[in-house]
């Protein structure tokens, strides 16, 4: 965690293992199937976490538990009572240590990670490697449904609005002042292949930095903080404000988490992204 002014926002799986009885472990596994008709299929990871889960973990369908269900677009932040009452589920109060963890793409970890800093609880971290390294060090885990703890207590103390939408992503176009990051991958960006959102492409004046490129492919650990800090410097992401986006506010969480580990304090993600932006012809967007 050298170089990190906040390391505290990851924990690392020799520290998960001495202290699974001390803080809330939620694994966050969610699966998008492309289908071309409607973009993706949402399938969250239940299926994975019975066959195997870090002892005590519960899982947290971030589809459903921490998404306001009753929107549009999927993944859309719920309201703040929602939010608690789903923390409560989880036996989780104001004063729990919350450790986030992922099967596959880590930013369904960050995702929620970023939920519990929106509404004000700096006491969470993701666990760097999720389950990939948890698991290819053949640490100790657990099958079946997992247990459910004794609800919490968690209230909102604070809202931080962390969260924008399509006008203030509007008022950024062609502000030298504000950096606006996407998070896909480059031929999302370009609007040369993947998963297209509706209209292929990236919003007009849109930087490109991969939540991908974040992580070391081989051991899915984030990168070191001197490197990071290196990739998100080249994108401009550093020395003004940053509205990250992807397709539906998740990708963008892990580009915003390390922004936020690094120092940054002007952060926020555009929620429902190109699963709004690519949709409304009226939005600019560009390709190449």
């Amino acid at each position: 965690m050298t170089g990190f002014v906040h390391p505290e926002f990851l924990v690392e799986t020799d520290w998960l293992a001495q202290h699974l009885n001390d803080v809330v472990v939620l694994d966050c596994t969610t699966h998008l199937i492309p289908d071309p008709k409607i973009t993706y299929v949402v399938k969250p990871g239940r299926e994975d976490f019975e066959k195997g889960h870090i002892p005590g973990a519960q899982f947290c369908d971030v589809s459903k538990d921490v998404s306001d269900t009753t929107q549009t677009f999927n993944f859309m932040r719920q309201p703040p009572e929602d939010f608690a009452a789903a923390m409560c589920r989880f036996g989780i109060s104001n004063s729990t240590r919350v450790v986030t963890y992922s099967t596959g793409n880590a930013w369904w970890a960050t995702r929620v990670w970023w939920l519990l800093r929106e509404f004000g609880h700096d006491n969470a971290a993701v666990l760097n490697g999720g389950w990939q390294k948890w698991a290819a060090e053949s640490r100790p885990f657990e099958t079946g449904p997992g247990e459910k703890r004794a609800p919490g207590d968690f209230s909102v103390l604070e809202v931080r609005n962390l969260m924008v939408g399509k006008e203030e992503v509007k008022a950024a176009i062609g502000d030298a002042g504000v950096c606006t990051l996407n998070a896909l991958m480059p031929a999302q960006h370009t609007g040369s292949g993947g998963n297209a959102y509706g209209r292929p492409g990236h919003i007009a004046g849109s930087v490109n930095l991969p939540a991908a490129h974040l992580l070391d492919l081989a051991t899915n650990v984030f990168l070191p903080a001197d490197e990071l800090r290196r990739l998100l410097g080249a994108a401009g992401a550093l020395d003004r404000p940053v509205i990250a986006y992807c397709g539906g506010g998740i990708a963008a969480s892990a580009d915003a988490l390390i922004l936020t580990m690094l120092g940054h304090q002007d952060v926020r993600i555009y929620d429902a992204s190109l699963s709004e932006w690519a949709r409304d012809e009226s939005l600019p967007m560009e390709t190449g």
